[in-house]
């Protein structure tokens, strides 16, 4: 694989010496919209890096119903708890947007976080950055507007789906913003009734993104400028 102009953002910031060897052991996969690629409790086998799909980390919050907890893009990776040497993990990763991405088998990725302090590092650097995201949800969740909290996660998607249409059905919406279904119709439609967004059969195609960012709560700013400042 060749190092010039890597599609993933967070291998595109190591130095090249680091970023090859990982690249050489790594696949080009394809990722199909709805794949279920962890389940709770299960052995972690791969890393994922996206490139242009995107991947929905769910946590469960009972038998029923999940919480999205991350939407990952090509600015970061799937596998955390393997960074911090845990093997599985009690969250469900599926696939939200269709594209590809490099798999890296968990065991050589092992190999080079150990031969390669500077990987370790810099993937650090990126849980820190996520954990951080991670706080901003929570109180995005807790004390934000939904109409606001939905379009952070339109803009969250956009970016990551690297085209101004994409598939978000009302279900998995308010699965993300932890609300009911009709909360989330009635906030999707205050958004179409501004034309920011147009939303048809589980499509939405952002019309107005200046339109949506300035209906946005500031916790979208927030994430990008944390990445930025830690990741460059």
């Amino acid at each position: 694989m060749t190092s010039k102009r890597c599609p993933n953002r967070l291998l595109a910031s190591l130095r090249r010496n680091v970023r090859e060897p990982l690249l050489a052991v790594s696949e080009t996969v394809e990722l199909d919209f709805g794949d279920i690629i962890w389940e709770p409790s299960q052995r972690i086998r791969h890393v994922y890096f996206p490139v242009d799909g995107f991947i929905s980390q769910l946590f469960p919050v009972d038998d029923h119903e999940n919480l999205e907890l991350a939407l990952i893009g090509n600015e970061g990776m799937l596998g955390i708890p393997l960074v911090l040497g845990v093997n599985a993990t009690m969250m469900q990763a599926i696939v939200q947007g269709s594209g590809t991405a490099y798999r890296v088998d968990a065991a050589a990725f092992r190999h080079k976080l150990e031969q390669f302090p500077a990987l370790r590092q810099r993937l650090h650097r990126y849980i820190y950055v996520t954990t951080m995201q991670l706080a901003l949800t929570t109180t995005c969740t807790s004390y934000h507007a939904l109409d606001a909290r939905l379009a952070r996660w339109l803009l969250l998607t956009h970016d990551r789906a690297h085209f101004g249409s994409f598939q978000l059905t009302h279900a998995f919406l308010a699965q993300m913003l932890g609300v009911r279904r009709a909360g989330v119709t009635n906030a999707a439609g205050r958004l179409q009734k501004q034309k920011f967004v147009r939303y048809s059969r589980g499509n939405i195609t952002v019309l107005n993104r200046a339109g949506l960012k300035k209906m946005s709560c500031s916790c979208y700013q927030s994430a990008e400028d944390t990445y930025k400042r830690v990741l460059g």
